[in-house]
């Protein structure tokens, strides 16, 4: 015997969204230092993206591109090897 399926309600994949529901799309960050900027040396800036704890912010929370992150990254950790940050 045929499996009965229900037709008045809506599949799980095939749900439709209101016009209340829509997500508006994420704001671009306004990134107002330049790449050259995002540097080791320049520890005033790096301190921006660090916690009191010393850990680096993750992107969800600087809003940065990825390849910005990744460089800011790679300064953080070269500025503690210079022993410029802890």
């Amino acid at each position: 015997m045929p499996r009965k399926t229900h037709t008045d309600k809506p599949s799980r994949g095939s749900r439709t969204r209101s016009s209340s529901e829509v997500r508006t799309p994420r704001p671009k960050p306004k990134i107002d230092f330049t790449v050259e900027a995002l540097d080791y040396k320049n520890v005033n800036l790096l301190r921006q993206f660090v916690t009191e704890a010393g850990r680096l912010l993750p992107r969800k929370y600087t809003g940065l591109p990825a390849h910005y992150q990744r460089r800011l990254g790679r300064a953080v950790k070269r500025a503690r090897q210079m022993l410029l940050m802890k």
